[in-house]
């Protein structure tokens, strides 16, 4: 069932003003990542990405084209770990989830 308009402006407007919310969501996306939900963790992500930083944004930031991490991360998308991981280090970074440095 595709989400409606109400819910990803409901996202989008808690994403920008609740920062636990936003780390809430890439914590739960790399949860079901490593329970093999690979279906729910990209819905998260896309939500995720919508919501924040836009696929535009995040290309240039990981050096893939914004069309390919939407067919990436899209229903039918089937990343391999070299695409998506990139992409992961780089929402955990912007989220201070992660102890490394920015690359």
């Amino acid at each position: 069932m595709p989400l409606t308009r109400d819910f990803k402006d409901t996202v989008k407007a808690r994403a920008e003003r609740d920062p636990d919310f936003r780390r809430a969501l890439v914590t739960e996306a790399s949860e079901h990542l490593l329970d093999g939900d690979f279906a729910t963790a990209k819905a998260i992500l896309r939500d995720y990405i919508n919501a924040t930083i836009g696929f535009d944004e995040l290309g240039r930031a990981v050096g893939t084209p914004p069309k390919s991490l939407m067919r990436m991360l899209g229903p039918r998308g089937n990343p391999q770990a070299n695409s998506l991981l990139p992409v992961i280090a780089f929402i955990r970074r912007r989220e201070h989830l992660c102890d490394h440095g920015s690359d």
